[in-house]
């Protein structure tokens, strides 16, 4: 979490208690074994909090909370007794985590079902997308399914595609990124490619279209790791375009531009396969379009 103006000169321990909703020993106990660090380094339970301080915790935080359930739009594309497919809207966060605990997608599911499965912070969730992805995601409302679902992801039977536009423009049509992903030893609020405490982590990508520095793909997961296509795609030197933590250049507020466009898998229950593809975001289709008519001009000057 990131520390505003309002916020700045507060101890460390009160200022987390408030936020977390957590115990002031609780948070002192956290501080006192090293599970709290400020802009990456140790700090005590006194430390005055200053502006833009950004703020990590080290820990599951498994503790009670009461999620609340809200009435917040959802875009269902199917629904049955088991499960749901959902189209995410960017910039929802998934499930709540320290210091958000309102306003995510499990906040929105507990208003309209009854989840039975899953993680008591995360029920129904069988896969994540960032924040600020968009596209389509599973759901499963009783633990069987979700089980079985979780299984059939670990085994790669669940076919996920993206598309993404990225920065440059990639001169092979296809390949694959084949590369670990961790945590980055430097920012924890990242994940690397590296050999340090990191997973295998498998993307495979083809070009859909090339414009004058960028370029439209597709990606499938073979693994799925977190930030995994933001991560390689920086890692082969072609970031997604308005990704604000792995693209240097600035980004908006709508996020990266990176799609969850379609999925393909084998329902639990009935063994039919079921494929879902949703259109791209307004904001995406408006890149796009810039791109295109950027390309058209060059193309006039020549």
């Amino acid at each position: 979490m990131i520390v505003v103006s309002e916020d700045k000169d507060k101890r460390l321990d009160v200022y987390l208690a408030w936020k977390l909703d957590l115990s002031r020993s609780k948070i002192q106990k956290l501080i006192k074994e090293k599970l709290v660090v400020v802009n990456n380094k140790n700090v005590t339970a006194n430390y005055l909090i200053k502006e833009n301080d950004v703020i990590e915790i080290l820990d599951e935080l498994n503790y009670e909370i009461n999620i609340e359930a809200q009435n917040i739009p959802l875009d269902i594309i199917y629904e049955d007794d088991d499960l749901l497919v959902i189209n995410k809207k960017s910039g929802m966060v998934v499930h709540p985590a320290p210091g958000h605990y309102k306003d995510t997608l499990v906040n929105a599911l507990l208003y309209k079902f009854e989840l039975t499965s899953g993680e008591k912070e995360r029920p129904g969730i069988v896969h994540r997308l960032d924040k600020d992805t968009s596209g389509l995601m599973l759901v499963a409302k009783n633990e069987w399914t979700h089980e079985k679902l979780a299984e059939a992801i670990a085994k790669k039977e669940v076919e996920r595609r993206y598309l993404a536009i990225v920065e440059g423009v990639i001169k092979n049509d296809s390949g694959t990124i084949d590369a670990p992903i961790g945590r980055d030893i430097n920012d924890r609020q990242k994940m690397a490619v590296t050999d340090v405490n990191a997973k295998d982590a498998i993307t495979h990508f083809k070009v859909l279209k090339r414009f004058k520095d960028k370029t439209l793909i597709e990606c499938i997961l073979e693994t799925g790791r977190t930030h995994q296509i933001r991560v390689h795609l920086a890692y082969i030197h072609h970031p997604v375009v308005n990704d604000p933590v792995y693209n240097k250049k600035k980004a908006t507020s709508f996020g990266q531009m990176l799609h969850s466009k379609s999925i393909k898998f084998i329902h639990p229950r009935t063994n039919k396969e079921l494929f879902f593809e949703v259109d791209v975001p307004d904001e995406f289709r408006k890149e796009l379009k810039k791109l295109e008519n950027d390309l058209n001009e060059k193309i006039i000057v020549v």
